[in-house]
């Protein structure tokens, strides 16, 4: 494959494609635990190898080494780690580090990538289904890890509410973000802004609203559809850079 951005795309929708839809909760509990001697880090591992291996073509094999033995190193050195926010980003941002390496080393940092993008349909449809993916679980676990603190101050008040709110918040919080990257690439932005108006009157007719869960519901709105309205301007701006 000659085509640097797709090759690029297809390695990032790889990846997260592997670390959120397809890793159980029970492997990242496993390797939390165990640490490198826990046999569910060298399955994902090799998952996240092979699937960027069969998306990339098997003439790229050297890149799926290198992101199986970088992934197993990261995802090792976290399981040491306090479940936070800041080591969540920094084991994301090493991992997307190792994908730009890959890139670099197999294009050139001077790729005339623009003119590579010859096939502009098969490119529309490979960022639009990375940003598809990334809007579903990806942009849900990264939303909560960045609300960690507020959720974590009304789970001390009611458990139960706090857990069955988390999650109805992750369905409606897919359905939500599909609906706006949607709307987004269809330049319907006023329709957005009814959406936010709908929610808002829903939102006032709870009767059992604290105030941390008030800003815990503001804040994990506001930054879903922010990560929304962000990914489809910017898978728009990618495609439109293609043509």
């Amino acid at each position: 494959m000659d085509n640097p951005a797709l090759w690029l795309t297809r390695l990032i929708l790889a990846h997260l494609l592997t670390d959120f839809v397809l890793q159980p909760k029970s492997w990242i509990d496993n390797r939390t635990r165990l640490h490198f001697a826990s046999p569910a880090l060298y399955a994902h591992g090799l998952l996240t190898a092979l699937l960027a291996w069969t998306f990339l073509g098997f003439s790229d094999w050297w890149a799926a080494v290198a992101i199986l033995i970088t992934h197993l190193l990261i995802d090792g050195w976290k399981s040491y780690r306090p479940a936070e926010p800041r080591f969540f980003l920094i084991d994301q941002g090493l991992h997307l580090a190792v994908l730009l390496a890959c890139w670099c080393i197999r294009f050139g940092p001077k790729s005339d990538v623009p003119a590579a993008w010859e096939q502009v349909n098969t490119m529309r449809s490979w960022v639009l289904l990375t940003a598809f993916v990334f809007l579903t679980l990806p942009a849900g676990i990264l939303i909560g890890q960045l609300t960690q603190k507020w959720r974590a101050q009304i789970q001390p008040l009611t458990i139960g509410a706090a857990e069955s709110l988390a999650q109805a918040g992750k369905v409606i919080g897919i359905i939500e973000r599909i609906i706006i990257i949607v709307l987004v690439l269809k330049g319907q932005y006023e329709a957005i802004g009814l959406l936010i108006a709908t929610k808002g009157i829903i939102r006032f007719g709870d009767t059992n609203r604290t105030e941390a869960k008030t800003e815990y519901l503001v804040i994990g709105t506001l930054l879903s559809m922010t990560l929304a309205i962000s990914t489809g301007l910017g898978a728009m701006k990618l495609i439109a850079w293609a043509t």
